[in-house]
């Protein structure tokens, strides 16, 4: 019953910013690590941003840092991730994806830490 819901995709001018969300259910959010991890076609998905259920630290792709930022609110079962300064380079489908309850990773930013994804909300950003 574990579900992830993006929102908050569309299109945003070069140098803009864009907030997405994503819903949980169906589990406790501090029990797994949880991440957003983007796509484009050809390319393989790349993590973004991630929140390690280890020690509660957080990780950002290089091409990222200093421009975006994750949060997320355990009460209300939400992630977030802020992205400001946004560039074309950023367009892709984001999604948010969560590991294996209690199972602590080494870099939350790995692929294989993570078996439940949502469905991905398309960020496009124009030039």
């Amino acid at each position: 019953q574990v579900q992830l819901v993006e929102s908050g995709g569309g299109l945003v001018q070069n140098g803009g910013s864009m907030r997405l969300s994503c819903a949980t259910s169906g589990f406790t959010l501090d029990s797994t690590a949880i991440a957003w991890f983007r796509q484009v076609p050809g390319k393989k998905r790349e993590g973004v941003s991630c929140i390690s259920n280890s020690d509660g630290s957080i990780l950002y792709a290089d091409s990222v840092k200093g421009r975006f930022t994750i949060s997320k609110d355990n009460a209300k079962n939400t992630v977030h991730l802020q992205m400001n300064s946004l560039k074309p380079d950023d367009t892709a489908i984001y999604y948010c994806a969560t590991g294996v309850p209690f199972t602590v990773v080494k870099n939350c930013l790995d692929l294989y830490a993570y078996d439940h994804w949502g469905q991905g909300t398309q960020v496009t950003v124009s030039s």
